[in-house]
């Protein structure tokens, strides 16, 4: 029975950490927060101030008592993403954390009501964000990928493709202020000249550059002295000149020998759309993705569900970078960490008992130690992260702590000449009382990491969590499997080795003695030979 129950939780382990949500790191409140906002392509730096003023008034009024000091400008592009007349950005210095208790007072529920105050702005994307938990790792908390023209496409087929993927991100439930982070594609006026006529006017693309650069950009000349200071001097087209399109054809662009041929004669001009700004990531075009989960639901989730719908779309391919970059490698990283730490753990108990059976029965402890982690974890709502894991190894390590306590003085037993049955007693009898001082006061004293709050509380919480919970199953479910555990390894090697040599089951003798393995026999047999001077004798 025992051991289908055992079966049972070792099961039930399995199912619950595959199921959990997978991050990186949690949201952490540091006390800040930062605004983005950006108006449509053409949109006046006055409608622009407008927004500003909008975002300020919100911040000001309905969460005066969280913000305590607030710098917005327009301008500047937030994210990383390149500036313009419609683009800002904004930052929140939050008040104290004893100024905001609660949940409600949380930066991840500050910026979430200012989103959803905003998606009502018909004249603005205004997204309310969290700093990363890690400086340098992305510009904010969420999932940052990279959408690469890896199939050849076009310009226009990879705008189009670019397009798609935000619609259909922007409108999954399991995402959230998903935007880009280049600027959208602006007007432009494009101009295309004849080669051929340019050769027959005498003239050069370098003349018509020239003409236009000087015309409508403005053109350095010299400096002059203006009341004892030095002034720049430049050339520019008077503003009523070069307003519109059709003021291209008033311009004449001078030939190598003087002469002068208006644009209406070797070119002609129209509109079309272009990018502001052309990225590339690992040498591949490419458009840069950024976004948060949706309440409920965890960044790695998210990540999963921005793959799919970009495997979607045929000729594209998706790569990561910060956060999401860093969380990609790290869950590739987990089991080998586990597995590792389990390879140590053996190791260390082979040489401290001198066997290779032994540290079995001390390995077959850890899961019931891991199902409480997890369980506490599941119930708390909480994800799959770095902390979490650094949970789970200290858990694995205080169960084999627990089983060391008990099968040390087992072992000692069962050399001194007892039964492995009544060594596992014994032993269980005498260390049950340190088994659950060392637990309890263990668990006490990472009670404040489970219901921390503050900078950092986040990551507290997850470690607490996971060690209190791991800690509970580990002390009263294996006081009662840890002797189990001992008696069954300990006979079923020596009944193994028994077999092997062909001897009958239960034998023990003086050439059975391999190292602690064959040890302990049951009755009518007596105690093994002693494995060195440095054990003691048998009374």
């Amino acid at each position: 029975l025992f051991l289908l129950i055992y079966v049972g939780v070792v099961a039930l382990l399995a199912v619950l950490f595959l199921r959990m949500p997978t991050g990186f790191l949690p949201t952490e409140d540091q006390g800040i927060a930062q605004i983005q906002f950006q108006l449509p392509p053409g949109a006046t730096q006055n409608r622009t101030l407008e927004v500003q003023k909008e975002i300020e008034r919100y911040f000001t009024t309905a969460e005066g008592k969280n913000v305590g000091t607030m710098l917005t400008v327009s301008g500047i592009g937030g994210g990383g993403a390149p500036g313009g007349q419609n683009t800002g950005a904004g930052f929140l210095a939050l008040n104290p954390w004893d100024q905001r208790e609660g949940k409600e007072n949380t930066a991840e529920a500050i910026t979430g009501r200012a989103s959803g105050a905003f998606a009502g702005l018909r004249d603005a994307n205004v997204y309310a964000l969290v700093p990363p938990s890690v400086r340098g790792l992305g510009q904010s908390n969420g999932f940052t990928i990279q959408l690469q023209n890896t199939g050849g496409l076009t310009q226009t087929q990879f705008v189009a493709a670019r397009d798609k993927l935000l619609a259909e991100a922007s409108g999954d439930p399991i995402l959230s202020g998903v935007r880009l982070t280049e600027l959208p594609d602006v007007p432009t006026l494009k101009i295309d000249v004849d080669p051929q006529k340019l050769s027959t006017l005498g003239l050069t693309q370098a003349n018509v550059n020239a003409t236009l650069s000087t015309a409508w950009g403005g053109q350095y000349v010299n400096d002059f002295l203006d009341r004892g200071r030095v002034k720049r001097v430049y050339v520019q087209g008077d503003a009523p000149y070069r307003s519109k399109p059709d003021d291209l054809n008033q311009w004449f662009v001078r030939g190598s020998s003087g002469q002068m041929a208006p644009f209406s004669s070797f070119s002609t001009f129209h509109w079309e759309q272009a990018p502001v700004s052309l990225s590339r990531f690992n040498g591949i075009a490419s458009y840069e993705f950024q976004g948060q989960a949706a309440p409920g639901t965890s960044s790695g989730e998210a990540l999963a569900r921005m793959r799919e719908l970009a495997a979607e779309i045929p000729g594209t391919s998706v790569a990561l970078s910060g956060l999401s970059f860093q969380e990609d490698i790290s869950s590739g990283q987990a089991p080998v960490l586990y597995g590792l730490s389990i390879l140590v753990v053996f190791l260390c108990l082979a040489a401290l008992y001198e066997s290779w059976s032994i540290p079995f029965a001390v390995l077959l402890v850890i899961p019931l130690g891991l199902i409480g982690a997890i369980a506490f974890v599941t119930l708390r709502g909480l994800t799959n992260d770095v902390y979490l894991q650094i949970g789970l190894l200290t858990t694995m390590g205080l169960a084999a702590k627990n089983a060391i306590l008990m099968i040390e003085f087992a072992e000692q037993a069962e050399r001194g000449g007892k039964r492995v049955l009544d060594a596992a007693l014994e032993a269980a009898k005498i260390r049950l009382r340190p088994i659950l001082m060392t637990s309890f006061a263990f668990i006490f004293g990472v009670l404040p990491l489970a219901i921390s709050t503050g900078a950092g509380a986040n990551s507290r919480i997850a470690i607490g969590t996971a060690v209190i919970g791991g800690m509970l199953s580990a002390t009263f479910l294996a006081i009662f499997y840890i002797p189990l555990f001992f008696v069954l390894v300990r006979r079923g090697v020596r009944d193994g080795i028994a077999k092997l040599r062909g001897r009958p089951t239960g034998f023990q003798g003086k050439d059975d003695d391999d190292g602690g393995d064959a040890g302990g026999g049951d009755e009518p047999y007596g105690p093994p030979e002693m494995a060195g001077p440095h054990r003691p004798k048998p009374a």
